[in-house]
């Protein structure tokens, strides 16, 4: 009898966890917590830990679990967890994912399982063509450089020198830039790479000066960008009125006010500044900085509306997990984001949102990205141009 009776409770268990593992959803969160590029993880998950503390852990009824896991940056770790977290996790999606060789090693994992990749910092046009399975929530280098291009050639600014550094996002940004740049009748006077892990700018800032453009186009990481912009302050190329442009990586909100007072005036195209004048991004910003004690920068938004892609898609589905029907269901989604609206094309899966172009100006003691003009609904142009 007691063997019986044990032997139903076993059952009755199992059945029971079996229910209770069905009615919990797991998402995997692959970002770096430790190492070099631990700033910029630690945007991206508290991005996503506030959307998810904003908007409950319950959705189509059920449980929402947030599984975070440190890759470190590092591909192969970043694969290695992933691939943990699909076999003995079970997760329904992938999400995260900092940099271009981060997200291309998990794709093949993304495309194997069927389960979603939501990339929210990697920038390169070509991931989402690595797994139908994978939408990004980030931006593309050519989503940002075009328009910078197109903005430059049309407000005056005739000769352009490009210093990029010398790695993929940086010949993207070059090309990108560049290309449209001349198309808007503007000519590039010289073309400088730098190299990557490259403490010094000076010799490079002293060519481009010698040049004489109107000004310099940058692409460097944002933690160089205020040893750049002091650079540029102290070989004097502000004073001769030689503008310097970017991507809005450049002057990172979250390390925009340690650059001081030589970044005011930088020129940037990017799709997220603090200062959005947007009720819904005011919210954002407060909620952020009362739970992080610091203002949100591109990274942590594009986190933020992963998790939001996530929950609407599951929202969709009633909670269903199947990868197809999941993907579906956020092609083609729009929404409102604290940086403006996106949505997520339905044919590439990768985000359309607006492009700002904005200067470094000082605002009640603290410098901003002001935005003053806008490239509505910029899509991927690379892709743009192959459909």
């Amino acid at each position: 009898m007691n063997k019986i009776f044990l032997l139903v409770t076993a059952i009755i268990a199992s059945l029971l966890h079996e229910a209770s593992a069905q009615d919990t959803i797991k998402i995997g969160f692959i970002a770096p917590s430790t190492g070099q590029f631990a700033q910029i993880g630690r945007h991206m998950i508290a991005g996503a830990k506030y959307y998810v503390q904003e908007h409950g852990t319950t959705v189509a009824g059920k449980k929402i679990e947030l599984l975070i896991r440190d890759d470190g940056g590092q591909p192969d770790t970043a694969k290695r967890i992933a691939q943990e977290m699909i076999v003995n996790n079970k997760v329904a999606v992938l999400a995260g994912f900092t940099f271009t060789p981060v997200a291309l090693a998990v794709a093949p994992l993304s495309a194997e399982a069927k389960i979603p990749q939501i990339v929210t910092g990697a920038g390169t046009s070509i991931i989402t063509e690595r797994s139908p399975y994978i939408a990004r929530t980030f931006f593309t280098i050519a989503q940002a450089a075009v328009p910078m291009g197109q903005w430059a050639a049309k407000n005056g600014i005739k000769k352009v020198v490009t210093l990029v550094s010398d790695y993929a996002p940086g010949h993207d940004a070059e090309k990108s830039f560049g290309d449209e740049y001349k198309k808007g009748g503007g000519e590039i006077v010289e073309n400088i790479r730098v190299p990557v892990q490259n403490p010094d700018f000076a010799p490079f800032l002293q060519r481009a000066r010698d040049a004489k453009p109107d000004a310099i186009f940058v692409f460097i990481p944002g933690n160089q960008a205020g040893v750049f912009a002091r650079q540029y302050a102290e070989r004097g190329l502000n004073k001769l009125g030689i503008k310097l442009l970017g991507t809005g990586d450049m002057t990172d909100d979250d390390l925009l006010n340690s650059m001081g007072d030589s970044a005011i005036g930088i020129i940037t195209a990017h799709q997220y500044s603090a200062a959005h004048d947007s009720a819904t991004n005011k919210a954002f910003v407060a909620g952020f900085k009362k739970l992080e004690g610091v203002r949100p920068n591109f990274v942590s938004v594009a986190a933020y509306d992963g998790m939001h892609l996530i929950y609407e898609a599951l929202k969709k589905t009633s909670g269903n997990t199947n990868g197809d029907k999941l993907i579906a269901a956020m092609k083609g989604m729009k929404f409102e984001s604290p940086r403006g609206p996106i949505s997520i094309d339905s044919e590439t899966r990768d985000i359309v949102q607006n492009i700002y172009i904005r200067r470094v100006e000082r605002r009640n003691g603290e410098l901003y990205n002001i935005e003053f003009d806008t490239f509505p609904a910029v899509k991927d142009p690379i892709k743009a141009a192959k459909h």
